[in-house]
């Protein structure tokens, strides 16, 4: 719930409570797959390692081509629902369709499809949300499906694992078991329903993206800062590996690290409503340097605080940075700045882990975090200058 302006609770509308369902299902056939494709492309398909390279990149890189390509889209045909209704289809489609694949190729096939499918949605949805949500609220709206977001990955790694402990080695019984959540999910996507019908009969032209107002940019610059120095999660994993721990505490780790993610993300979006946006990423960016920080020098037992408050950094940050693109985007230009967003995040995520990988194959395995670490506090520099812009706007 959000509040009132007199502090009262006020409930989110249905649809976003809706679409937050939506995404704890859908995020649940996920989680039962993403950790098992590196065992099975390895194991089963017995691909070489430069195949996962490829099949992952390649998913990545369709992914944010596609999130900038559905917000336009969006925006120029005002229209949110099909586009929500048939990325989640496609994604939750092409998970159990993995039971078939008998070569990397076809891996990497439905992991593309299943990334164009994440693609196709995330901009439109996320407009969505801000249209159902509303300035006042905008935060909670974002930290409420944020959390539930982060709920679904919890179970699905859970799942996964007490799978594996019972089928050893079944990948391709996990894989089919993801038909059940990726149908509730489908169920409820198409249960969706635009927040007002589009006017036919006073079209309105849509403006170019040069229209977006400056005070975006000052926002998107530090939020793309940031990304550069913040690689793949998997470098976490391989870190606590590096450091001793063994499979199940991995996995583990992993699920403390949602568990803290999840908890973390509706308050967070409900304090950028009362204090600002910038205020709450500048906590976040300032646990994520300590974080890794602590995954460079740390090691051991200590690790697992570190992966605790890893988790608290990405519930004060993910859903918060959307609500604050969205404060600055104009409401014709909603999804196309949402997909921007993504798109430029995703760009430098993926520069962010080829570097990552580079540093840690011949630099030694603390350097990526302490590069981490630095762009951190880079960025945070870089945020006076966009809450200062943010509060002119």
């Amino acid at each position: 719930m959000s509040e009132r302006a007199d502090g009262t609770p006020q409930r989110l509308p249905r649809e976003i409570v809706r679409l937050g369902w939506i995404s704890f299902f859908l995020d649940v056939a996920s989680e039962m797959v993403y950790p098992l494709i590196p065992l099975f492309v390895a194991s089963t398909l017995r691909a070489p390692g430069f195949a996962l390279g490829l099949i992952e990149g390649c998913a990545d890189a369709l992914h944010a081509l596609m999130t900038a390509l559905s917000g336009r889209t969006s925006d120029r045909i005002r229209r949110r629902v099909p586009f929500v209704r048939w990325g989640y289809g496609v994604a939750a489609l092409s998970k159990p369709l993995l039971a078939l694949v008998g070569s990397w190729p076809a891996m990497l096939a439905l992991r593309a499809a299943d990334r164009f499918g994440k693609g196709l949605r995330t901009a439109p949805r996320d407009a969505l949300i801000v249209d159902l949500a509303g300035p006042k609220r905008l935060g909670a709206a974002f930290g409420f499906h944020r959390a539930m977001d982060t709920a679904g990955a919890l179970v699905g790694v859970l799942l996964s694992l007490a799978l594996l402990r019972w089928l050893p080695g079944e990948y391709r019984t996990v894989f089919a078991l993801t038909t059940i959540p990726g149908a509730v999910a489908v169920a409820l996507a198409f249960g969706v329903r635009e927040p007002e019908a589009p006017s036919a009969s006073a079209p309105r032209a849509r403006p170019p993206i040069s229209a977006l107002p400056a005070s975006l940019w000052r926002v998107l610059v530090p939020l793309w800062i940031f990304a550069l120095g913040n690689s793949s999660d998997t470098f976490l994993l391989l870190r606590a590996s590096d450091s001793g721990f063994n499979e199940l505490e991995v996995v583990g780790a992993y699920a403390l690290m949602n568990v803290t993610y999840a908890a973390v993300s509706f308050p967070a979006g409900r304090s950028s409503d009362r204090w600002g946006r910038g205020r709450v990423i500048a906590i976040g960016w300032a646990t994520y340097a300590l974080v890794y920080a602590g995954f460079a020098w740390l090691a051991g037992p200590a690790l697992w605080g570190a992966f605790a408050l890893y988790g608290a950094y990405l519930g004060l940050t993910q859903g918060v940075a959307k609500a604050w693109v969205a404060d600055h985007a104009p409401a014709e230009l909603r999804a196309t700045a949402l997909g921007l967003y993504q798109l430029g995040a995703s760009l430098a995520l993926l520069a962010a882990s080829a570097g990552a990988g580079l540093l840690w194959d011949r630099a030694g395995h603390e350097l990526p975090f302490q590069f981490g670490a630095a762009a951190a506090a880079l960025a945070l520099l870089s945020l006076p200058g966009a809450i200062r812009a943010s509060r002119a706007a």
